[in-house]
């Protein structure tokens, strides 16, 4: 049986995490000058570390415990530099204070830990030990003298935030300091800042309006001062003589063509829509280039690559794609699908025109005509269905109201109809349809509502026609379905401030706390993610702080998903802040040792969380042991 070395294995593991560092790529954001100088000591401790483990002198106990402490303080390092050079850079830039203390912290830890570990004693080359001391004095001398604030950056991002139309100037420096030069660039920015609002369960906090606002100044000062920075002069050139190349971000990665229409799925990924929703409605729950599963179908408008693709074919010649989903003729006035416009004009004349039974048989068709394909519903809608769809909605035949609401939700998938759904009144009677429609209706309405509310403007419309004391009934009476519509729905109109209040008011913590201590009945994850949303909301933090859920909460962050942890330890934070009551009953539930287990294991989100609460413990044993 093989003896296992303690001193071989820690210097292997410091030698592992040193090549992991070596090999990062250079940080290109805020960030780059605090990552390349701590990236460029660590390397240097690489021959230490290496000639130990070569040599045959075995370490003391005391010498294994020093360099255990350096292993973590590594590790860490790891941690903190890959988190810097991934992600969205305007988030990180918003957050620079806390990023840059979180550096300041761990070179104070390796200097610590450098100095516990006696070099006297270690049998090292004269150049290896001069080497080290000359690296734990850089370390000394970083540590004494924080990196100062960058004042010009400061003034720069205030007036950019505040000011509608900022001066190009200002632009131009935030641009440059943030490596947001070119449209490559902002495309790779857009896709980050949506991986973390998904990541953040929907809710990436206070900074999602400031970071939306600065992407959409940045891409428009780019695309006016450097559209073309991304393209080489001998490119332009041969431009001039062939085709061009349709770069492959602008490439659908299911049908490999220019895209038209671009969405983003819940992964990150962008399709175009008439692609990825064939995948769908073909019963994939899959991402077909990372084959993850789908946390939901929603498709999102990933406006800015609408834009640079837009860009690019004006700069290169070629024609801008008409929007995904208009007919593609044969001849003028006729399209290429199963949709044939003259049976549609019929059963829209039966709808305006014909008897009940006519009524409920037509928008039935329709419903099913809109559920099949992306050019029915383009068509659909074309012919002037939504506004008679919508006047059903008012039907006292329960089943043409269901066709109706349904037609609808199947006609909301295509963006454009979105709006002409909304133009044409229909949030007030979807929302009459949720409160007083059969059960089939009232859940087809939540999804309707869900679907409408991807646009932001529409969140505000639909929380003030009182759609949100509904959603929360079918939340609590629905069936299995029902009930996941409706938290689909509240969870995405309480990304908008207002609704969180009109949730909190409307009685949404006591059903949320009841799922969340069920956990066979299938809908904790939606009641957390919730609540979560909910925690940030001053309201929404007292009336969950109100309904004693710490226990429910610490069980969760012991044993629940992931996902589930993270969003628990949200919450918990949420209450916690400046609250040392719940702070007292956190601490008599034990939840410092689950709290270090998850700053250790769980999400990058989870252990933030984890690690802000523990230091409110901590900061309560201090206040405690100075009276």
């Amino acid at each position: 049986m093989a003896v296992t070395n303690p001193g071989a294995e820690v210097l292997s593991r410091l030698v592992g995490s040193v090549k992991e560092v070596s090999g990062l790529p250079e940080c290109k954001n805020f960030f780059k000058k605090m990552h390349g100088n701590l990236v460029r000591r660590i390397k240097l401790l690489s021959p230490l570390f290496e000639e130990l483990r070569d040599g045959n002198e075995g370490l003391s106990q005391e010498e294994i415990k020093g360099f255990e402490l350096l292993r973590d303080a590594l590790d860490s390092s790891v941690e903190l530099l890959k988190s810097t050079n991934d992600g969205s850079k305007l988030y990180q830039c918003l957050q620079r204070d806390k990023i840059a203390a979180q550096f300041h912290q761990l070179t104070e830890q390796i200097e610590a830990a450098l100095s516990d570990i006696p070099y006297d004693k270690l049998d090292l080359s004269e150049e290896v030990r001069e080497q080290i001391e000359l690296v734990h004095v850089q370390f000394r001398r970083a540590k004494g003298r924080p990196d100062s604030p960058d004042l010009q950056l400061d003034h720069d991002l205030a007036v950019a935030q505040k000011e509608r139309d900022p001066d190009p100037a200002i632009l131009g420096r935030l641009s440059e300091k943030l490596h947001l030069r070119t449209i490559n660039d902002l495309k790779n920015e857009s896709l980050a800042f949506h991986e973390l609002v998904i990541s953040s369960g929907g809710d990436p906090g206070d900074c999602f309006e400031e970071i939306s606002s600065l992407l959409r100044k940045l891409k428009d000062f780019v695309l006016i001062e450097n559209p073309e920075v991304d393209i080489t002069e001998g490119e332009k050139g041969l431009m001039k003589h062939r085709s061009p190349v349709i770069p492959d971000d602008f490439r659908c990665p299911i049908s490999l063509e220019l895209m038209k229409d671009p969405v983003i799925v819940s992964t990150g990924q962008t399709y175009e829509r008439s692609c990825i929703q064939k995948w769908l409605d073909a019963g994939h729950k899959t991402c077909p280039k990372t084959q993850q599963t789908l946390l939901h179908t929603a498709l999102t408008p990933n406006y800015v690559l609408k834009s640079l693709i837009a860009l690019w074919c004006e700069n290169n010649g070629v024609e801008l794609p008409k929007n995904q989903g208009a007919c593609r003729s044969k001849k003028p006035g006729t399209c290429v699908s199963d949709c044939d416009r003259a049976a549609i004009d019929a059963l829209l004349g039966k709808l305006a025109n014909g008897n009940v039974e006519e009524q409920r048989a037509a928008a039935g068709e329709l419903r099913l005509l809109a559920k099949r394909n992306a050019d029915n519903r383009v068509c659909i809608a074309e012919a002037g269905a939504i506004p008679l769809l919508v006047e059903l909605l008012s039907s006292t035949d329960p089943r043409t109201q269901e066709h109706a609401v349904t037609a609808l939700l199947n006609l909301s998938i295509n963006d454009s109809n979105k709006g002409t759904i909304v133009n044409a009144g229909a949030i007030p009677d979807i929302v009459d349809v949720l409160k007083n429609g059969s059960m089939e209706a009232r859940e087809n309405a939540a999804a309707t509502l869900f679907s409408l509310s991807v646009i932001d403007e529409n969140k505000v419309a639909i929380g003030a026609a009182g759609a949100i004391p509904a959603l929360i009934r079918l939340l609590c009476d629905g069936t299995p379905r029902g009930k996941k519509d409706a938290a689909t729905a509240i969870f995405n109109l309480s990304i908008y401030q207002g609704n969180k209040a009109r949730a909190v008011r409307a009685g949404i913590v006591p059903p949320l706390m009841r799922f969340l201590k069920d956990a066979g009945g299938g809908m904790v994850d939606e009641a957390l993610a919730i609540l979560a949303i909910l925690a940030s909301h001053q309201e929404g933090k007292t009336a969950i702080g109100q309904a004693e859920p710490i226990p429910v909460l610490m069980e969760v962050i012991r044993t629940g998903s992931p996902r589930n942890r993270e969003n628990a330890a949200a919450v918990l934070w949420a209450i916690c802040t400046g609250d040392a009551e719940q702070l007292k009953i956190a601490r008599e539930l034990d939840a410092e040792e689950a709290l270090k287990e998850l700053s250790e294991s769980g999400t990058d989100r989870a252990k933030r969380k984890a690690g802000s609460i523990l230091e409110l413990l901590q900061r309560i044993d201090m206040a405690v042991n100075s009276q």
